[in-house]
């Protein structure tokens, strides 16, 4: 511990002492208890900033209390963010009102902003509200490379696989290739940062404190609903489904690992592929690698919604669902391995 840390330790023992001494306030208990409240709240601002753990006792004792503030907090906190900014945008209607839906944000700006916000509020909250360590959400890069590369092998497979069955039935063709460095560069730094900060909020902040409520299967699904919601922006059944079992995927191998670099590299690969390199219509207002041409049933091909609109895709997704519930359940969970023989 540095100097100043001994210091601010020592004072803090100084004043806990004198604090607890009755004899120099003589009946006036309550004037003590205030002060050793004072002292209390001090001293955890102090181990704060010393980067040491202040209590293993959470702040708000119930998880799904925890989650809720979370989540209003940081969603106050983006929605003034953009008022200011569109604000200094001066992004205003005919009649000089604020016209936030309408405002155009650079889409590696916006992304920018939004990871170093999630990072921030989610820093504050697992060190402050829920006592615990920041790497602790399963972000500790020792020995996760494997894990890392097995999410994004994954997401490529899924995207890849279904690609080729929507090819296969004469409903897609690649027309053209348009190699633009600048801007796959450009798109691979977005989706990544966008890929890091919505897992470091969904599975790493949201699913690691709903456990800590319910029943790991209860806390997935609430998780993944909640993901599906937060990006409730097309029409459709089958977009709402995909999206729903992509966030399944990515927070069962959390359940199973507490490993929060298989569902950011799974996250990226799946939208960085769908988007940037195969080019399916829907959100995608960029230039792509491969020019596409879909054709045909819009419940097949996902039409305007993109490729998560695609039956193809969602019953491609629910099957792989199943295949890595399976493969973490025999491989991860001790109750399922064979016990050996006492000798």
């Amino acid at each position: 511990m540095s100097e100043s840390g001994l210091l601010w330790v020592s004072i803090l023992t100084y004043l806990k002492k004198r604090a607890t001494i009755e004899d120099e306030y003589p009946g006036n208990i309550k004037y003590i208890q205030i002060n050793l409240r004072g002292l209390a709240i001090f001293e955890d601002i102090i181990l704060l900033f010393m980067n040491k753990s202040v209590s293993s006792i959470p702040l708000i004792k119930a998880g799904w209390l925890r989650v809720l503030i979370y989540l209003l907090v940081l969603l106050a906190i983006v929605s003034l963010s953009l008022v200011i900014y569109a604000y200094k945008a001066n992004t205003k209607l005919p009649g000089g009102e604020m016209n936030i839906t309408s405002m155009q944000i650079d889409p590696g700006l916006l992304s920018v902003g939004l990871f170093v916000l999630t990072l921030l509020v989610t820093y504050i909250f697992r060190r402050w509200v829920d006592r615990k360590p920041f790497v602790s959400l399963g972000i500790n890069p020792e020995a996760h490379g494997r894990e890392a590369i097995a999410g994004g092998m994954y997401a490529i497979f899924i995207i890849g696989i279904s690609s080729l069955l929507l090819k296969w039935t004469g409903h897609l063709k690649w027309m053209d290739i348009l190699f633009d460095p600048r801007t796959l560069f450009l798109s691979f730094g977005t989706i990544l940062l966008s890929a890091f900060y919505e897992e470091l909020i969904f599975r790493g902040y949201v699913l690691s404190n709903l456990l800590e409520s319910f029943s790991k299967w209860t806390a997935l699904i609430i998780s993944a609903l909640l993901f599906m919601i937060a990006h409730w922006n097309t029409v459709g059944f089958f977009p709402m489904v995909t999206t729903l079992i992509m966030g399944l995927i990515l927070g069962i191998n959390y359940l199973y690992t507490r490993n929060l670099w298989f569902s950011v590299c799974f996250h990226f690969g799946w939208k960085f592929l769908e988007g940037p390199v195969l080019g399916f219509p829907g959100k995608n207002t960029i230039q792509t690698l491969l020019q596409t041409d879909v054709q045909g049933d819009e419940m097949i091909t996902g039409g305007g919604s993109g490729f998560e609109g695609s039956v193809i895709l969602t019953a491609f997704s629910i099957l792989s669902l199943i295949a890595l519930y399976l493969f973490l359940q025999k491989k991860l969970n001790p109750q399922s391995q064979p016990v050996r023989d006492r000798k």
